[in-house]
């Protein structure tokens, strides 16, 4: 299978590379996450472990591509959500979310105060765009277009098995 040592470290590679910029964006260029950005997240966090197990059996190729490929589809769900957020921003239909943020508890001075400094982030105002591209619309084409070659180099293995 020459395919399959190809789709592994693609299903690993583009969670991680995702993640970083959204954390590099949020934490170095001060870019916020509204939920619908905290979403997109998820299925990178899971495509992770999935993308490592494929790698722990390399000497099962059956596990390993199925593993590999549960890792392609997490970045696929996370390209479709971000696809939807980036429908949200352009206004092209409307977000499932108020867009709010619920406060940790304590005493009412300090859930006030906890209000009070959470920056606000809306799911409907892209806060960065690159030739009209959002961040969620990026991740939308990024995690689509290598979802969709996880697939075919899956497909691709399983032939040449």
């Amino acid at each position: 299978m020459k395919s399959l040592p190809l789709a592994r470290p693609l299903a690993l590679a583009v969670p991680l590379l995702l993640l970083g910029g959204a954390y590099a964006s949020q934490y170095i260029g001060g870019l916020h996450p509204c939920q619908m950005c905290w979403w997109q997240r998820y299925p990178h966090f899971a495509a992770i472990p999935l993308a490592l197990i494929a790698y722990g059996a390399t000497g099962r190729p059956c596990v390993s591509a199925l593993f590999a490929g549960l890792a392609g589809l997490a970045i696929g769900i996370s390209g479709g959500i971000g696809l939807f957020h980036a429908g949200v921003e352009y206004g092209w239909w409307q977000g499932l979310t108020a867009c709010s943020t619920s406060p940790a508890g304590g005493n009412p001075a300090d859930i006030l105060n906890q209000i009070m400094a959470t920056p606000i982030t809306r799911c409907d105002v892209a806060p960065w765009t690159l030739m009209g591209i959002s961040l969620a619309g990026f991740n939308g084409l990024l995690s689509g277009a290598s979802a969709l070659a996880i697939l075919v180099l899956l497909i691709k293995a399983r032939k040449e098995a």
